[in-house]
């Protein structure tokens, strides 16, 4: 894979780059990209961390920066779970901060010549991610949202995910498939056990998550395994190609897999 041979630091939840490994992969690219991974810390029921979102985030961030030369962030971990908030543990920002917090990364990576950032969003409640890059756009700046509704959707087809994305709302198969596959350490016991479906939410936003659900879970945790996780992170980074080819040159993008 091109690129990957420049980097010799092992990729955690953490990035371990040097200064230097930067300069390398950007000395060999045309346009640097680079990818900020946006979590939670929110509730997912009794069997799965208050960071499964982070820890989501991170492990596709993580998977793309294995298979393209881009730049990994560490990940933003508190985000917008004002939905969640009934749940001990949860904590929120408001969308004002997470927006800005996000706007002033880009302009950050800018100054030092990284012009392309792509959020890689692993909590479904940030909506403002949208409008950070809808709004960056209309700048003239180089900003990117993954993985979109389309890619899950791949994703959840290539795995043999049963569960449709609207019943698998939160703390279901797909989550549970993938913290299986990278991080079985954080899964506790009791997801066999914990569907629960509610497809109608309509009023989410207004009553939040406790009006659905008692236990937290909203999804079909009981059908994850390790192979669907790793099958959905597979499908995840190849969809992201796509959006890596829309922020560099023809060239770059051609070059850009292995």
């Amino acid at each position: 894979m091109s690129g990957s041979g420049a980097r010799s630091a092992a990729y955690g939840v953490v990035p371990a780059d040097t200064t230097e490994d930067v300069r390398m992969r950007g000395a060999s690219v045309s346009t640097q990209v680079a990818v900020l991974p946006v979590g939670s810390f929110e509730q997912h029921g009794p069997f799965l961390p208050l960071a499964t979102d982070t820890l989501i985030a991170c492990t596709v961030a993580r998977e793309i920066a294995a298979a393209y030369p881009v730049h990994l962030l560490p990940p933003v971990t508190v985000s917008c779970s004002h939905e969640h908030a009934t749940w001990p543990g949860t904590v929120s920002i408001s969308a004002v901060t997470l927006h800005a917090v996000v706007r002033d990364i880009a302009a950050s990576l800018r100054r030092s010549g990284v012009d392309a950032l792509v959020v890689v969003n692993g909590h479904g409640g940030n909506y403002v991610l949208g409008n950070v890059v809808q709004e960056a756009s209309a700048r003239g700046e180089t900003m990117g949202l993954f993985p979109a509704a389309e890619d899950w959707e791949a994703a959840r087809e290539a795995a043999g995910v049963r569960t449709s994305l609207l019943t698998d709302m939160h703390a279901g198969e797909i989550e549970t498939s993938i913290l299986l596959h990278a991080h079985p350490e954080f899964v506790r016991p009791g997801y066999e056990s914990a569907d629960f479906t509610a497809d109608d939410r309509r009023h989410l936003l207004t009553v939040g998550m406790s009006a659905y659900t008692e236990s937290g879970v909203i999804g079909r945790p009981s059908l994850g395994s390790a192979e669907k996780g790793k099958e959905l992170l597979a499908s995840l980074t190849e969809s992201f190609g796509a959006i890596f080819a829309l922020l560099t040159s023809a060239e770059g993008s051609e070059d850009a897999r292995g």
